[in-house]
């Protein structure tokens, strides 16, 4: 080997041996903040203990983050021009309790391995923990993930799923992000914890289309219940259970509902109505453990999305404000 290629071959190393150290890997701070997890998890229960909000709120601030430049925590930022990302139209509705359970966490954390954990690792593992202290499956996380240095609310619109999608839309957000249209079933199972306004499916229960006020799609009851809990005049601020049977738990009740017509907006309903996707649904609504599987492997791919490493991003040391 002459002495060039000699050169060559040890920069191709380099750049190898780099860019495998900047992977995402379960053990990432086994050396220099080994006890991270636990915690995380201490703040997530005392915060849990104040509020179940802690739980769906935790959840869905991790997808907005992920879907919007990344899993990189830029969901966090708090600007003095209301223009970073939280402030653009379909954040607002984002519940105070996910943003507190990281700022608290962030701050547990940096007492003990400061400058060591970004955020956006932070943000990751609060999810999985509030996912399984709401009755759902144990898996581990993988770490690795910097803060982003862009945080913009003009980067939201377009970016998250609305609730009148239909599948061949959803499959398309999804897709960009890499992940299947299995992902994206058992992933939308989050929304055995939510909560809405009933602004979001109002729609559905009182001017679906000319021919029929009701969703025909829906269960009859089910829309009863719904004009009940949200009358023409309802407060703006009146919130409902994604889930009216078991809102409290994670589990696989939101895909039986699907299949009793009785998904709360159109996005949730399709998925069972869809010929593409409805064996999905039923195989989730029979199969508890199909589901947990499948929602693991979901969870685990929608945390590599967008993630920044090296000189990408940085270790905030406040999760709300950039270094």
């Amino acid at each position: 080997m002459g002495r060039y290629s000699r050169i060559l071959f040890m920069l191709i190393i380099c750049i190898v041996v780099r860019n495998g150290e900047g992977q995402l890997k379960p053990n990432f701070y086994s050396s220099t903040c080994p006890n991270v997890e636990n915690i995380v998890r201490q703040v997530v229960v005392t915060k849990l203990d104040q509020t179940f909000v802690t739980i769906p709120a935790t959840v869905r601030l991790f997808f907005h983050d992920c879907f919007v430049e990344g899993c990189d925590a830029s969901v966090m930022i708090a600007s003095p021009n209301n223009d970073a990302e939280k402030d653009a139209p379909d954040n607002l509705s984002l519940a105070g309790d996910g943003f507190d359970t990281v700022v608290k966490a962030k701050q547990a954390v940096e007492a003990q391995c400061p400058g060591i954990v970004s955020c956006a690792d932070i943000l990751t593992i609060a999810a999985r923990d509030v996912v399984f202290l709401a009755g759902g499956p144990a898996y581990n996380v993988e770490l690795g993930r910097r803060d982003g240095l862009i945080s913009r609310a003009s980067s939201v619109a377009g970016n998250l799923p609305e609730p009148e999608f239909d599948l061949a839309q959803l499959n398309a957000m999804f897709a960009k992000h890499g992940l299947s249209q299995t992902d994206m079933i058992a992933l939308s199972g989050c929304h055995t914890l939510g909560f809405s306004h009933c602004s979001r499916f109002a729609k559905r229960i009182y001017s679906f289309s000319s021919s029929s006020p009701v969703d025909p799609d829906m269960d009859p009851a089910f829309a009863q219940q719904l004009m009940q809990e949200c009358p023409p005049d309802v407060d703006p601020v009146i919130a409902i259970n994604m889930d009216h049977v078991t809102p409290q738990t994670f589990d696989n009740v939101y895909y039986q509902n699907l299949v009793g017509k009785r998904g709360l907006f159109t996005s949730d309903q399709v998925l069972f109505t869809d010929p593409a996707s409805q064996q999905t649904v039923l195989d989730f609504a029979q199969n508890p453990g199909d589901f947990n599987g499948a929602f693991i492997t979901a969870m685990t791919k929608l945390g590599r999305v967008g993630v920044k490493t090296g000189d990408q991003g940085e270790i905030r040391r406040d999760c709300t404000a950039f270094n």
